[in-house]
């Protein structure tokens, strides 16, 4: 009767805190005084100076077997894309992806993607057929997206972009499929900031 009762009441504390931190995470999020601000409906979340959530130091391993360390970007924007070839809005963004890479990488600006619950072979071809050049983490248990949640960025859906400083700090992501000119505004916030 006490281990059964002792397992409610550690159950019931675990759900309560995942769901204040949920509410703690919305309120920062939807509240102006909050630590991040969403943008009037344009899928944008910022983060303002001084209030940038670290990027965890994550390390996983590419879709050809490659180590990839999230800390060896340190030093330049990154944009972080977690996507899987399974999706359609990830498979719509890919060419966007592609041309971002183009014109952005020879300015520094470094692209990674973190290809969730998805098989290397589909999302290389995917990669392939999209124009990709750039690696990708082969997440198929979302260890990274577990990362970033724990760090006090919340990845809550597929595709989402997330902009990391020079620093390792989070400029801000996009929720959803991504447009250019959203990716270009928090790689100039980032530029800026840095």
């Amino acid at each position: 009767m006490f281990k059964a009762k002792r397992r409610t009441v550690v159950t019931t504390t675990a759900v309560a805190a995942v769901l204040l931190g949920g509410a703690l995470a919305a309120t920062l999020l939807t509240s102006g005084s909050g630590k991040a601000s969403a943008s009037a409906g344009d899928g944008i979340v910022e983060y303002p100076a001084g209030h940038r959530p670290l990027a965890p130091d994550v390390t996983g391993t590419s879709l050809t077997g490659s180590p990839i360390r999230l800390s060896s970007y340190q030093g330049k924007t990154l944009v972080l894309n977690f996507w899987g070839s399974w999706c359609p809005p990830c498979r719509g963004e890919g060419t966007t992806f592609a041309e971002l890479d183009k014109s952005y990488g020879p300015k520094g600006v470094a692209f990674l993607g973190d290809d969730v619950a998805d098989t290397p072979a589909n999302a290389l071809s995917f990669t392939r057929s999209a124009g990709i050049t750039y690696p990708s983490i082969s997440d198929n248990g979302y260890l990274v997206v577990a990362d970033f949640s724990q760090a006090g960025v919340q990845v809550s859906d597929t595709p989402t972009t997330v902009v990391i400083d020079k620093t390792g700090h989070v400029v801000g992501m996009v929720l959803g499929a991504a447009l250019y000119s959203q990716v270009t505004t928090l790689i100039n916030d980032a530029a800026v900031s840095s």
